[in-house]
């Protein structure tokens, strides 16, 4: 009782010192560089939305090649890769690593542009993948080493609505280069390249030149705004080589079997059981690819925990042996899996189902995903604030209501015929969802300690990733086509179900969140004191 005592007190006490630390006008300077990062980061990321149409007629795809193009063919390496690159954001400069991780991005996004296939385009998407895993562990943990806990979660909201802003500005950018790239080379540009071909190059050069005003960046004092000294690793490629290693299979054996024949015997289990589980997925849907991506990334996760349980044990017990950190980002993982669905969707949907232009539609839609995205994680980050400062638990009603309130929204605008109140549905239902991200994003990042912000920051994007962004534009491809008919001897696929089959995720989200509500304030009182364990 009397450590408990000591314990409240001293949390208190904290609480009362914080409001002493401020961010410095330099702190906002280097948010609002974070800011345009993201934005470009969702751009490279979203473009392939308002392109799909013309790719899926070129390359001759279904829905579920496009929902595996949009979602694990890019989702599975940036999860995994953030894992490694995340620990490397903890114990090297976040600066440089995010400086080459934006030239990587930008350059396989250029790339893309001279994709001739599925396969080729893949490995594009990949690479996409890999380079802006390095963008959210080195953000989260610059902005949360600049700006006082009173102010993380907004601060972290305002990052945040850079995933708005780029994906709207995504569609209409896309758009306009299809559209005007069309009118001047009816028959194929330069090379041959065609409109989609042309987008990807035209969004993915002027990343390099980002790449340079980000290396101007200062690194600040890891753990000083915490008033907790957080050294980093003396050798932290070294560290990066080992991680790296226990993702990438065989190596996953061999670093299992360095920790023992038990270690190794539960890996291949793990191994085989997915294997058969994706096998199995492959048989029932006849998507090889995206099972094998989703197949390969789950073990892989599996190895890298187990790893880091053998290597780092307090990182492992606040991350992934804290069911509160756990259900909280499972649980925002089904939000994003519905909104990385619609993001990637509704302007296919708009432009087949609907049959509206296709620059009318961009701009609208663009606008729509960008005022209501950045609107709903603004107020969304202030208010889960807010909520926090009554209640240690107030951020997950956040999340919470970020499950519940786009429902309606959602089937409303996509079972009317009517354009305008299609659009209306569609804003509201992204910034209903957009207001949960602030606050399951600052959840996580307070169930950790400094020295873990990055290897935190990747196993919430893994939620998101590996949970939402892997299985959400897939889920609703899948269901399309299953959903479909024959046309001319052609499938089409019935994109209004496969939408709508969004609102099923609702109740398993909500059951991982009210979980999450009773365990964060005990979870959070004692971190230090289960990191010592």
């Amino acid at each position: 009782m009397a450590e408990t005592t000591n314990e409240g007190l001293a949390g208190a006490a904290a609480e009362t010192a914080e409001p002493e630390r401020r961010a410095s006008s330099y702190s906002w300077y280097v948010l609002s560089v974070l800011v345009v990062v993201y934005i470009l980061n969702f751009i490279d990321r979203q473009i392939i939305s308002i392109l799909a149409v013309d790719i899926k007629a070129d390359l001759g795809l279904r829905d579920s090649d496009m929902g595996f193009l949009g979602g694990a063919a890019f989702a599975v390496f940036y999860a995994l890769f953030g894992i490694p690159l995340g620990r490397l954001a903890d114990n090297w400069s976040r600066v440089k690593l995010l400086s080459i991780g934006l030239t990587l991005w930008s350059a396989m996004t250029a790339l893309s542009g001279f994709a001739y296939d599925k396969v080729s385009l893949t490995f594009a998407r990949m690479g996409v993948g890999v380079g802006e895993a390095t963008a959210s562990p080195t953000a989260y943990s610059l902005i949360s080493d600049y700006f006082p806990k009173r102010q993380k979660a907004t601060a972290l909201a305002i990052y945040s609505s850079g995933l708005y802003l780029g994906g709207g500005v995504s569609l209409f950018i896309g758009a306009l280069i299809v559209e005007a790239w069309n009118k001047a080379y009816p028959g194929g540009g330069p090379m041959g390249l065609v409109g989609w071909q042309a987008a990807f190059l035209a969004v993915g050069i002027p990343g390099l030149l980002l790449a340079l005003w980000v290396a101007t960046l200062r690194e600040p004092v890891r753990g000083a705004m915490d008033g907790v000294a957080s050294p980093s690793s003396p050798a932290p490629f070294r560290e990066f080589g080992r991680d790296l290693s226990t993702i990438v299979p065989p190596f996953t054996l061999i670093g299992a079997a360095q920790r023992g024949t038990a270690a190794l015997a539960i890996n291949i289990g793990f191994a085989v059981g997915i294997a058969a589980f994706a096998w199995w997925m492959i048989e029932l849907t006849g998507n090889l690819p995206q099972w094998s991506a989703v197949g390969l990334g789950y073990y892989a996760v599996f190895s890298w925990a187990c790893t880091l349980r053998a290597r780092d044990p307090a990182t492992f017990r606040l991350i992934w042996g804290t069911p509160a950190f756990i259900c909280t980002t499972l649980g925002y993982g089904m939000v994003s899996l519905a909104a990385y669905a619609l993001a990637f969707w509704s302007a296919p949907y708009a432009e087949i189902v609907l049959g509206l232009p296709k620059q009318e539609l961009a701009f609208i839609l663009g606008a729509n995903g960008a005022v209501s995205g950045f609107v709903g994680v603004i107020i969304g980050g202030r208010m889960a604030d807010a909520l926090r400062a009554k209640n240690p638990a107030g951020r997950i009603l956040m999340i919470i209501f970020g499950v519940v309130a786009p429902i309606v929204p959602i089937w409303i605008g996509y079972t009317t015929a009517e354009p305008a109140l299609f659009y209306t549905m569609n804003f509201l239902a992204g910034m209903f969802g957009a207001a949960a991200l602030g606050a399951a994003a600052a959840t996580t990042q307070d169930l950790v300690l400094p020295r873990m912000r990055g290897t935190a920051t990747a196993a919430f994007f893994l939620g998101t990733t590996l949970v939402g962004l892997s299985f959400g534009p897939y889920m609703v491809g899948q269901i399309s086509d299953l959903a479909g008919t024959m046309v001319d001897g052609k499938p089409v696929g019935d994109l209004r179900t496969g939408i709508l089959s969004l609102i099923g995720v609702a109740p398993i989200a909500l059951a991982l969140l009210v979980y999450a509500y009773r365990t964060v304030p005990q979870a959070e009182a004692t971190i230090e004191e289960r990191a010592r364990a």
